[in-house]
């Protein structure tokens, strides 16, 4: 069985075993110092106790929310606070690591089953370290920092809020850590892209915690003679909000993968222009970092990146696949794809309209000679400089019908012998700054090589003219 034999990699194996030593240590300390502390004693608990939050934490990782960028969230963590609360602090980590239960081990008769042993038991010592960190901050705070609010003892409150805190970053940046060594991917990206978006949301629901505790150590308690059945109500709306928001998460999901499937349709069709788009975007994401932008303006440009010639789909195929150079006539046809891009994406405003301006004005020139609305210089939206940059450089590169590529060197010469004329020098600076570092996608070839099995080709026994040939260089496509 796959999920026994498999073997982690020597980083992964090393990495578990300084988990492990630290998993133990902090246990230890967490027992050892909540001796004689007076809160571990306020709450005597029993084995029904154990098993009902047990209970908890496995069901919250069967009710988990898939998020836009490869990831999931649960609730998990909620139930996690409320036990650091009610239990002495060396309960919760144990507790954690014990019910821990990640759904995916329930496909194991799967022939794509990819989780193993080994990402389990990181996945168990990184919840218990997340949890052992958060339960020292909650009691360690609790007992030695009162604070108040003119005479409102806000301690407990102030104390769970920075639990949550210890408890989001511990985990998270264990999970990155453990991302980074496995695809070398940078941990900035991975917290992005995963994780970043969800931490408002985190700490909006980290008071819920602190009312599933009171709600359980209620004396009387609320329902019947035991507090689980005021937690369990209370569950109910609060599950109901989890499956609404798992309807609007999917549904965004297949109106992104819609929108993905147009442009590589259009990418598809011709070996110039195959994997177009996922080149432009890795070139402007690189492009992006290098300016500075943060994480959420780098994503919103890959967006536009992925999309920036769906407006093509409005093009005639006659002028689309002209298998030579286009009339006069024919060249205005195509200067139109781009406000048609954000005609054909309005009614989806409520999504994409942040990458419109990368639509609009990726074709615009430094010096003002470009389309569709003769722009220049600073007047250009610099993501859509960013873009325009990636774009011209992909389609040196890969050539057209009636041109032949251009060398990566000879790309790079002419996109340095325009700046100020067609880009923005300071990007022309930086990306040859980035060229230097050879990325994959330097060279054509290299980059279908790493790419081209993720979209399917087809294949048009036309070859496509995108553009006329431009007055001072080659337009991109």
């Amino acid at each position: 069985m796959r999920f026994w034999t498999s073997k982690p990699p020597a980083a992964i194996s090393a990495l578990l075993v300084a988990l492990t030593a630290l998993s133990a240590a902090s246990v230890y300390f967490l027992w050892h110092y909540s001796v004689g502390i007076e809160r571990s004693a306020a709450f005597q608990f029993h084995i029904y106790d154990i098993l009902f939050w047990g209970a908890l934490f496995a069901w919250a990782q069967f009710a988990e929310v898939k998020l836009l960028a490869y990831a999931s969230f649960s609730h998990l963590f909620i139930f996690v606070l409320a036990a650091i609360i009610i239990f002495p602090p060396w309960v919760v980590p144990l507790l954690i690591f014990l019910f821990y239960i990640n759904p995916s081990i329930f496909n194991l008769t799967k022939e794509d089953f990819s989780y193993t042993w080994y990402k389990d038991f990181f996945n168990r010592l990184q919840s218990l370290l997340a949890a052992a960190g958060a339960a020292f901050v909650f009691t360690f705070i609790y007992n030695n920092i009162p604070i108040y609010i003119s005479d409102v003892n806000i301690t407990q409150m102030v104390a769970i809020i920075l639990a949550s805190i210890a408890n989001f970053i511990i985990n998270i940046s264990l999970v990155s850590l453990a991302v980074h060594i496995s695809t070398r991917m940078p941990i900035k990206d991975i917290w992005f892209h995963n994780f970043g978006w969800i931490v408002f949301s985190y700490m909006l629901m980290t008071p819920v915690s602190l009312l599933l505790a009171r709600l359980y150590n209620a004396n009387p308690p609320l329902l019947g003679n035991w507090g689980g059945w005021a937690v369990i109500l209370f569950l109910i709306p609060l599950y109901y909000a989890r499956f609404h928001w798992d309807e609007v998460v999917k549904l965004r999901e297949a109106f992104n993968k819609t929108v993905d499937l147009l442009s590589n349709t259009i990418d598809a069709k011709d070996s110039h222009t195959f994997l177009h788009s996922e080149r432009v975007t890795a070139i402007a994401s690189a492009l992006a970092r290098a300016y500075g932008l943060d994480a959420a303006q780098v994503n919103t440009i890959e967006k536009g990146s992925r999309i920036h010639d769906i407006g093509k789909i409005g093009i005639p195929d006659a002028v689309l696949f002209k298998p030579g150079s286009l009339t006069e006539e024919e060249y205005n046809i195509i200067k139109k794809h781009p406000e048609y891009g954000v005609r054909l994406l309005e009614p989806a405003s409520e999504y994409l309209s942040e990458t419109f301006d990368i639509i609009k004005y990726h074709h615009e020139r430094w010096d003002g000679r470009g389309y569709p609305e003769g722009l220049a210089g600073q007047e250009i939206p610099l993501w859509a400089r960013i873009v325009g940059l990636a774009d011209a450089y992909e389609a040196m590169t890969a050539g057209r019908p009636y041109q032949k590529a251009k060398t990566p060197e000879d790309a790079l010469r002419e996109i340095e012998d325009l700046a100020g004329i067609q880009f923005d020098p300071k990007l022309v600076r930086l990306f040859r700054e980035i060229w230097e570092t050879n990325p994959a996608w330097r060279d054509r070839e290299v980059f279908l090589r790493l790419y081209s099995s993720k979209v399917p080709s087809l294949e048009s026994s036309s070859p496509p003219s995108l553009e006329r040939e431009p007055e001072t260089s080659q337009k991109s496509s």
